[in-house]
């Protein structure tokens, strides 16, 4: 007799991660909750929020860095970096996240390593008062290559419509960009980063720096408000980098003029610059180079900004039709 784990899907190994991950998923629950875990589809209240509510979606990955962690363990922290990233992305369009969705797929399911990528991902949202509402795992054989995992996700969150970002017709020639610290690579460039580390050899302290989950600018972006600054725009430097990731926020006759020497660029990036002997251009397409988000505001506002212990990396320029965009300007190195 012919049965499903014959063609490799155990359907009790997914009960049983299920059963793993139950309490970290209802530690996220809000009481916009309406629905438990199992549920064919989750239930949230739209009860508490304002009239003029836009909600706002995004749906994300972590790519490659799952190979990483892979290699060295560390699933919790690509299950913050997955949250992280989708939180970041609604962010710079002004909105607070409500619930998150995750899809996990797999050659072979493994509970032990699905409920640590869920537990990290309920982490990342009790921090930001997100419920984690569904989600779903895929065992799927043969479309997977045994022991690689992939995970992606979709986060929903509001904003009143009169709040929305980036108010693109308050921003000016002249508006300050201001630089929030990234922890670490966050998301991307990982392809990259994984061929230099195959062709050197990283130190651990390397290794743990390159695992460390992307950044969420929730709480930094409320403080810088809390202080009385109010952005005008918010870019976050995911895939791209600099380069391509600040016109999108930008009306089409502004530019970025960065100053590469107002930071101090980690020396994680430093390294793999230098085992790549990566140009400039490159590098700041690719990685985000020590800076997670970008902030415009008022150039009266730098003072509020400076003083929470963000960087002053460079201002807003008039552009003719099809100049250059981001400009990059000093030396870094």
């Amino acid at each position: 007799m012919t049965e499903y784990a014959d063609a490799g899907v155990n359907i009790d190994e997914g009960n049983r991660a299920v059963k793993l991950m139950s309490e970290a998923v209802a530690s996220t629950n809000t009481d916009a909750v309406l629905s438990d875990l199992g549920a064919f589809g989750g239930l949230f209240s739209t009860a508490g929020l304002a009239g003029d509510a836009v909600l706002v979606a995004s749906t994300d990955g972590v790519g490659t860095k799952v190979e990483l962690a892979a290699r060295h363990g560390g699933w919790q922290g690509v299950g913050a970096d997955l949250v992280n990233h989708c939180v970041d992305d609604i962010l710079v369009q002004g909105a607070r996240p409500l619930f998150f969705l995750d899809y996990i797929a797999t050659a072979k399911l493994v509970p032990e390593i699905v409920a640590e990528i869920v537990t990290g991902m309920a982490g990342a949202c009790r921090a930001v008062g997100c419920a984690l509402l569904g989600g779903e795992t895929a065992e799927m054989p043969g479309v997977y290559t045994d022991g690689s995992v992939d995970i992606a996700g979709t986060i929903v969150g509001s904003v009143s419509q009169a709040e929305l970002w980036p108010r693109t017709e308050a921003l000016q020639a002249g508006d300050v960009l201001i630089g929030m610290a990234s922890d670490s690579p966050h998301t991307n460039g990982y392809s990259l980063i994984r061929l230099l580390l195959d062709q050197n050899e990283p130190t651990a302290e390397m290794v743990d720096w390159l695992l460390t989950p992307h950044k969420s600018y929730l709480g930094d972006v409320d403080a810088l408000r809390a202080a009385g600054t109010e952005p005008k725009a918010l870019a976050h430097i995911t895939g791209g980098g600099f380069l391509e990731n600040i016109p999108r926020v930008l009306p089409a006759d502004l530019g970025a003029s960065i100053d590469l020497g107002s930071w101090d660029v980690p020396q994680g990036f430093r390294t793999l610059v230098e085992w790549g002997d990566i140009a400039d251009g490159e590098s700041f397409r690719t990685w985000n180079m020590g800076i997670g988000m970008v902030v415009a505001v008022a150039a009266e506002h730098v003072d509020a900004a400076v003083a929470l212990g963000h960087a002053v990396i460079g201002r807003l320029v008039s552009v003719d039709e099809g100049g250059e965009r981001v400009q990059l300007h000093g030396d870094w190195r």
